[in-house]
């Protein structure tokens, strides 16, 4: 007998498109910095489409970290883009 196996499916915060869970890069912002997510905390969710258009990307995850500056801001979701594609 086959057993049907539960796939998490998330909402990318950006472009409030759907997908599988592994598919998607988990962050969270702690004190207005963006973080990859480190087990407590809310998180949100991003996909690898919206990682590659800077424009789309600024507005919600600023408006989701509640953060003013941007340059800074995208510095850091910069910085864990790279490592992400590293691992």
């Amino acid at each position: 007998m086959a057993r049907n196996f539960h796939i998490p499916i998330r909402m990318c915060v950006s472009c409030r498109e759907r997908d599988m869970q592994t598919q998607l890069l988990r962050l969270q912002c702690i004190n207005g910095d963006i973080d990859k997510y480190i087990d407590s905390g809310r998180s949100f969710y991003l996909c690898k489409n919206c990682l590659e258009v800077e424009k789309k990307i600024s507005k919600a995850l600023m408006r989701q970290c509640r953060n003013k500056d941007k340059d800074k801001f995208m510095k850091q979701l910069k910085e864990i883009i790279i490592d992400d594609r590293k691992s």
